[in-house]
């Protein structure tokens, strides 16, 4: 009996399927690496229960690494960076400055990134809507064509009456 063509072109390759999609690869992509259609790749994700699991897994782990860094850059962060300096070396003899030279030495240096205002409002908007959503204040249309001008402000909470 001749194998099936998931046993042949996906099975063998989860583990692989799994680091692609971590690394960010979308469905379109992993099907043209596996060789078969996007469909056929949906298809077989309904089928196995373990080919979903692998692209569930792989995504979570890189969504889970782009949350930390967004959350790192509304709040600001601190770093150890390698830096070069340049150091003057002076070498002696009997007292007697003999030579000098110059030479290029990497230094741990800690460097601060300040928050970023757009991943700010990125995370409000989207972890507090009810707070920091958008809504249309006033609409401006034209006569001839009605199109207009929409005005955006920050939601204010409702106060207690």
């Amino acid at each position: 009996m001749a194998k099936s063509q998931y046993s042949v072109k996906v099975e063998p390759y989860l583990e692989l399927i799994e680091g692609w999609t971590r690394d960010g690869l979308v469905m379109s992509q992993i099907a043209e690496k596996l060789g078969i259609s996007k469909t056929t790749l949906y298809k077989y994700m309904q089928e196995h229960s373990e080919l979903s699991e692998r692209l569930k897994k792989g995504r979570e782990v890189s969504d889970a690494q782009v949350e930390n860094e967004l959350f790192k850059k509304a709040v600001g962060f601190t770093r150890i960076e390698k830096k070069p300096f340049k150091v003057k070396k002076v070498d002696y003899e009997n007292g007697k400055r003999k030579c000098e030279r110059e030479e290029v030495v990497m230094v741990d240096q800690e460097v601060y990134y300040p928050p970023e205002l757009g991943a700010q409002v990125f995370w409000l908007k989207n972890r507090k809507p009810d707070k920091w959503r958008e809504k249309v204040e006033n609409k401006i249309e034209t006569e001839e064509d009605g199109v207009g001008v929409m005005i955006l402000t920050p939601v204010k909470e409702a106060e207690d009456e």
